[in-house]
């Protein structure tokens, strides 16, 4: 990782199962309820896109490809997107641990956000927190 990027970290401790929170992070209709409409596929290779409404500042689509896939234990995928002035090209890996009391610690590493990304950079940080923290908890809930 070159040591001018940034990241982000966020850890979360869920009461739900490590096979729940696996299929909201990796089954389309359950994904599209807390990140994005997306044609997302767990399989190594396998390029997909997520898309919202644009915006004046972004197009509203992300390009993606899986880079790992450990069914319930770790996925990771491009994330390629963003206005054609700072358009980024980073890495989301999401890491599911189970915990003793039959959760599961989740982490969320998006990694590779040059100095260049600093609106891209925080503004994903926010909407990770707002996606892992309210959104996906809405959507394990009714599972």
């Amino acid at each position: 990782m070159n040591a001018e990027t940034k990241s982000i970290s966020l850890e979360y401790d869920l009461p739900h199962a490590p096979a729940k929170v696996w299929r909201a992070l990796t089954e389309t209709e359950l994904l599209a309820k807390w990140v994005m409409a997306n044609d997302m596929q767990p399989t190594v290779g396998h390029s997909f896109t997520f898309r919202m409404e644009p915006t004046q500042w972004w197009d509203g689509i992300v390009n993606c490809e899986v880079l790992e896939v450990q069914p319930n234990k770790r996925i990771s995928y491009t994330w390629r997107g963003g206005p054609a002035n700072s358009q980024i090209d980073t890495v989301v890996t999401f890491t599911l641990a189970p915990t003793p009391s039959g959760g599961t610690h989740l982490t969320l590493e998006h990694t590779g956000f040059l100095p260049a990304n600093k609106f891209a950079y925080d503004g994903a940080g926010q909407g990770w927190q707002y996606m892992l923290g309210t959104r996906l908890n809405e959507v394990l809930a009714d599972l």
